[in-house]
């Protein structure tokens, strides 16, 4: 049996900091928008910020994009197990990552696994403000700080999953020719 790779201790630190950092903003975002704001007693006009930024109470009891609805306290559970094996998933891959820039994504992912996983533990939903919109237009769902730390972390392993690889593939074809 081979020794696990060890990731150089900074960067370990740096990510676990990174999705310690994002967790905390996460969860103060949430209590400014359901305690000094009362954002849930405003009603669906909400907060208007800028021409195209609101802030609106939305409880989200499914996952990305409304899927996996949890309408019951069974099925709410099960969501939390499944998005904590996720989130365990996440941290082993990010321990043994050696690249600094993964490291960073995953803990920005992991950050935010986990400030929904805490919403949906205390509160039974995920508590979600944020309304980017132009017009009637919604490019996005009602989202959080968490969910969008989730999607960067995300686009960024999957750009440079797919940079490296075509890089690599590039460097490969030269090498050849």
């Amino acid at each position: 049996m081979t020794a696990l790779p060890l990731l150089p201790p900074l960067h370990r630190k740096l990510g676990l900091g990174l999705a310690a950092l994002v967790l905390l903003l996460d969860q103060l975002t949430k209590y400014i928008v359901t305690v000094p704001l009362q954002l849930e007693s405003r009603g669906d006009e909400g907060l208007p910020l800028l021409p195209i930024f609101a802030l609106r109470w939305v409880e989200n009891r499914g996952i990305s994009m409304g899927f996996l609805h949890a309408s019951t306290d069974t099925a709410r559970w099960l969501l939390v197990a499944m998005t904590a094996a996720i989130s365990a998933f996440v941290l082993v891959w990010m321990w043994r990552e050696r690249s600094r820039q993964d490291v960073m994504a995953l803990g920005l992912v992991l950050g935010g696994a986990l400030g929904n996983i805490i919403d949906r533990v205390r509160l039974g939903f995920v508590v979600d403000f944020a309304d980017l919109h132009f017009g009637e237009w919604r490019p996005f769902l009602i989202f959080n700080l968490a969910d969008a730390a989730i999607t960067i972390g995300v686009l960024i392993l999957l750009a440079r999953a797919l940079l490296l690889r075509e890089k690599d593939a590039n460097s490969e074809s030269h090498n050849h020719a």
